[in-house]
C-alpha cells in the first residue's frame, strides 16, 4: 500500500492545494494511505479533517523578524519539531513527502529528506517563502506556481513550473446558471468583494464608504463577504445608513461556495493571496487587487502585479484607498464592458487550469 505524508499549514493558501493534490493522487490510487502534518496555531487543524484526512501535529513555530528574543523559543520549537517529526515518519514510513508551503514544512521535509524520502514541495507565490527557498536542497523536485518564481532558486533542473492547483468546483461551474441563483438579472453588474475567511477591516472600511454610492447607481449586484469577525459591524452599519434591505447588496459573513460567487460575478475585489489569484484567473475574472501589506516579504503585491502587469487586474494599494478611490475603480469598470472583457479574456489565458495534473505526473508514484 502506498503511504504519502502531506505537509503544509498556517492558512487556507497552504492546505487547500494540499488537499487537491492528495484527493488527485486518491482518485489515481484508490488504496493509497495518507496523513497530513501540521501545527495547532494553524487552520489545518480543522480543515484537513474535515475533508476527511488524518492529521498529526508537531511543536514549530516561524521566525519573528520584529522581536529577536522570541526566536529562542522558535529555536527551541524547531529542535523538538525535527524530533516529532521524525518519530511521525518512523511510525508511518511514507513512500514520500509532499510539502505545501508553511513553517511546519521544514523540519518534516527535510526529515525526510535525510532518510532517503522522496521530497516535493510546491510554491504558491510569485516571490517564494523563505522555507521553500531553504528546502530546495531537501526536495527531489520544487513546483512552482508562476514563471516570475525561477530567478529565487538556486538549482532550474528541480523547477516544473505547475501553476496552483485549483479545487475542482471552481473549474466546474456555470456562469448563467449561478447568475441566475444569485438573482443576478441580465445587464446587472455583478462585484464580488471578499478577504478570507477572517475579513480585512481596511477593504471592508472602504466598501462601507462607498455603499451609498454603489446602491444607488442602477444595474449593481455586490455580494459583500466581510469575514467571521467583521460581519455583525458590517450589518449595524447598514441598518444605520438604510441600506439593511437593499436588493442590490448581499451581506454574507463567510461562504465555503465562493466558487459560486466568483463564477456569477463581473469583477473580483480580493486580496492577492496565490490561491485567490490562480482562482480568479482560473474562472477568468476580471479583478481589482489590494494586496495586504502584512505578509511575509510583501509577497502579495508581488502575485498581484504579475496580474496588473497583464493587464487583467487593477492593483490598489492599502495606501491608495483615500476618499472614493474604491468606488471610482468599481465605476470604471462597469462603465466599460468592452475594458472588463478584455480584461477577463487575458485573466482566462493566465489561468492554469492542470496544475494538479501536472504536479501528479511528475512526483513517482
Amino acid at each position: 500500500m502506498m503511504r504519502i505524508l502531506m505537509t503544509g499549514g498556517g492558512t487556507g493558501g497552504h492546505i487547500y492545494p494540499a488537499l487537491t493534490i492528495a484527493d488527485k493522487i486518491k482518485r489515481k490510487n484508490p488504496g493509497a494511505e495518507f496523513l497530513f502534518v501540521g501545527t495547532m496555531r494553524g487552520m489545518e487543524k480543522d480543515i484537513v479533517p474535515q475533508n476527511g484526512y488524518k492529521i498529526e501535529f508537531i511543536d514549530v513555530s516561524g521566525f519573528d523578524r520584529k522581536n529577536l528574543l522570541k526566536n529562542f523559543k522558535t529555536l527551541t520549537n524547531l529542535f523538538r519539531g525535527i524530533k516529532q517529526a521524525k518519530e511521525i515518519i518512523g511510525r508511518f514510513k511514507p513512500d514520500m513527502v509532499i510539502g505545501t508551503g508553511g513553517y511546519v514544512c521544514g523540519p518534516v521535509v527535510r526529515a525526510a529528506y535525510k532518510l532517503g524520502i522522496k521530497t516535493y514541495i510546491h510554491e504558491q507565490n510569485a516571490l517564494p517563502g523563505m522555507t521553500n527557498k531553504m528546502l530546495e536542497k531537501f526536495s527531489n523536485k520544487v513546483f512552482i506556481s508562476f514563471e516570475e518564481s525561477r530567478k529565487y532558486f538556486k538549482n532550474g533542473g528541480k523547477l516544473i513550473l505547475s501553476g496552483n492547483p485549483i479545487r475542482k468546483e471552481f473549474l466546474m461551474q456555470n456562469n448563467m446558471e449561478n447568475r441566475k441563483n444569485l438573482q443576478i438579472s441580465e445587464g446587472d453588474f455583478a462585484v464580488l468583494c471578499f478577504s478570507g475567511s477572517q475579513g480585512s477591516q481596511t477593504i471592508n472600511t472602504s466598501i462601507l464608504e462607498a455603499i451609498e454610492k454603489l446602491a444607488s447607481e442602477e444595474k449593481i449586484k455586490l455580494f459583500f463577504i466581510t469575514g467571521n469577525g467583521y460581519y455583525d459591524q458590517v450589518c449595524q452599519t447598514l441598518k444605520e445608513k438604510n441600506l439593511w434591505e437593499s436588493e442590490s447588496i448581499k451581506v454574507l459573513p463567510y461562504t465555503h461556495e465562493l466558487y459560486k460567487y466568483m463564477s456569477a460575478a463581473d469583477v473580483v475585489i480580493s486580496r492577492a493571496g496565490a490561491l485567490t489569484v490562480s482562482e480568479i484567473t482560473a474562472c477568468g475574472k476580471a479583478s481589482i487587487l489590494i494586496p495586504s501589506p502584512y505578509v511575509a516579504n510583501n509577497h502579495q503585491y508581488y502575485n498581484a502585479k504579475i496580474l496588473a502587469d497583464a493587464s487583467c487586474s487593477i492593483l490598489l494599494e492599502e495606501k491608495e484607498l483615500v476618499g472614493f478611490k474604491l468606488y471610482d475603480t468599481i465605476m470604471r469598470l462597469k462603465n466599460n464592458k468592452e475594458l472588463v472583457n478584455r480584461m477577463s479574456t487575458i485573466s482566462a489565458k493566465l489561468g492554469k487550469l492542470d496544475a494538479v495534473e501536472i504536479i501528479y505526473e511528475n512526483i513517482e508514484i
